[in-house]
């Protein structure tokens, strides 16, 4: 049987995540891991993440399990969602926030005439304020253009649609690694994947079908 542990080092939607790999993989052997021991035993991992980039940083140094995370990246497959997937990469403009570092690039936020400011947005753009604005956060349901094929797309169509919640998205240094992208006053990069890791800005436990489809290849993904 797989084992599958997810990371709790206190900023994630923990349960939702395992709500959808039970539903998925109902033949694998899911725990919610708050102790260095039972990452490392797990035959994969799954690392979530949500809130503030700092909190999520300090956090997880706080909680002992950074090392876990990295040793996991280093030999296992490693599935991770949102800000776990903002988290793999060098800095994050939020705080700003020095990351893992496990990815080369930058975590940016959404910005530029195309967004409405969190407070007063028509009052500070009167000339924009007959025109849509987006609204940051992004959230919602947006399509996803596979970049390239991945055993982890397999039987989830191009296009297809996913759930995101985030104000901030990741520019890899990089492009080898884009594996899957979407548009929101821009192209941005939602995917990114190395030979045993595979991370995803939206959230595959809140995307229906294609994203428990998701949940499932990676159970079933031998890289």
């Amino acid at each position: 049987m797989t084992s599958i542990a997810i990371v709790d080092y206190g900023m994630g939607n923990f349960h939702s995540v395992a709500r959808a790999l039970a539903h998925a993989a109902p033949d694998a052997d899911i725990r919610i891991c708050n102790q260095a021991a039972g990452i490392d035993a797990a035959d994969r991992v799954v690392f979530p993440g949500q809130g503030a980039m700092p909190d999520c940083m300090r956090t997880l140094n706080e909680s002992g399990l950074r090392d876990a995370v990295m040793r996991a990246a280093r030999n296992k497959p490693l599935l991770a969602v949102c800000v776990g997937e903002q988290m793999l990469f060098d800095t994050s403009e939020e705080g700003p926030t020095i990351c893992l570092g496990i990815f080369p690039g930058v975590v940016h936020r959404f910005s530029g005439p195309q967004y409405a400011t969190p407070i007063g947005a028509y009052e500070e753009h009167p000339e924009q304020a007959r025109q849509e604005l987006l609204k940051v956060p992004h959230m919602g349901w947006n399509q996803v253009r596979q970049s390239r094929s991945h055993p982890i797309w397999d039987g989830i169509p191009d296009h297809a649609h996913f759930y995101f919640v985030h104000s901030y998205y990741a520019v890899p240094a990089d492009p080898s690694v884009i594996v899957g992208e979407s548009d929101y006053g821009g192209s941005f990069t939602c995917a990114v994947a190395t030979a045993n890791i595979f991370a995803v800005q939206f959230h595959p436990e809140k995307s229906a079908e294609h994203g428990l489809r998701m949940y499932r290849n990676f159970v079933d993904w031998r890289p």
